[in-house]
């Protein structure tokens, strides 16, 4: 038995938390997971193969994990200094700002994809700016909608950070002769760079399995348009759930790859984050 369970809890009641802990995760992720491999387990190893390496499912894949990556580096580097402003600076609005950042978490996806798709088509308020470029029902729009569902996760992971922090680590390294820039990679980054990893991940993953916001403007024209969560839902419409089974579970084994490569990073790369360090 591992050392943490002959530990004299701090609290009690352990045992009955634990189990309602244990009971909880059965059946909001392992029941359903278990579910997910059983109906793929119908399938033969062929068949299996014919649902996931259809050439339509194949160029969901590619438009989705082109989009999740491209949302990821624009929400890693907008989100940090989102963050930066918000922590570091006080003006006016700043509180209605701050409370901005959580309208995609409040917002139904669906919602915020109608909004966006009305704003960017080729005769909305901001799309007309943009003619005779095409944002709305095409690649770019789609790209926008994981953005704006997929900020808020960079900007609370890094905003403890920042607040932890505090100017004054700054300020010790301003007396210490380094400049803006030094300060910057030598003293904030480095304290940073947890939290980044978690908000992107958090992030891309959050795009991986986006849904309402990125149907309603991506056009889903096929092979162009169309990702993986929008053929799991025609897969399911046309009755064919063994293969919406089989194509989800290559979205599950993409997240979870990612997040235990992520964990790995930080273990062998993050020496500092290390428990005991």
């Amino acid at each position: 038995m591992p050392k943490f369970f002959l530990q004299k809890p701090t609290l009690p009641g352990f045992g009955l938390s634990f189990g309602v802990s244990s009971l909880y995760i059965s059946l909001v992720i392992l029941f359903p997971i278990a579910a997910l491999f059983a109906y793929t387990s119908e399938m033969s190893l062929a068949q299996y193969w014919r649902a996931i390496s259809d050439p339509r499912v194949v160029a969901s894949y590619r438009v989705t994990l082109e989009g999740a990556a491209i949302s990821t580096a624009v929400v890693l580097v907008f989100g940090l200094l989102l963050a930066w402003i918000l922590e570091r600076y006080r003006f006016p609005g700043r509180l209605f700002l701050d409370a901005l950042v959580d309208l995609p978490f409040a917002l139904p996806t669906a919602v915020a994809g109608l909004t966006l798709s009305v704003l960017l088509a080729q005769g909305g308020w901001v799309g007309q700016w943009f003619a005779p470029y095409k944002i709305s029902y095409a690649f770019p729009g789609l790209t926008i909608a994981m953005i704006f569902t997929s900020l808020p996760f960079v900007v609370r992971s890094v905003q403890p950070v920042l607040a932890e922090i505090g100017p004054e680590y700054e300020e010790a390294a301003h007396t210490l002769g380094a400049n803006d820039r030094q300060t910057f990679w030598r003293v904030l980054l480095p304290a940073l760079v947890p939290a980044l990893f978690t908000g992107a991940s958090q992030a891309f993953i959050r795009s991986l399995g986006e849904f309402g916001a990125v149907v309603m403007i991506a056009g889903n024209i096929p092979l162009k348009t169309e990702i993986t969560s929008l053929m799991i839902f025609v897969r399911l419409s046309e009755f064919d759930y063994p293969a919406a089974s089989a194509i989800a579970t290559v979205v599950l084994a993409a997240s979870l790859l990612l997040l235990f490569s992520l964990q790995i990073l930080q273990t062998r790369l993050l020496p500092w984050q290390r428990p005991g360090r």
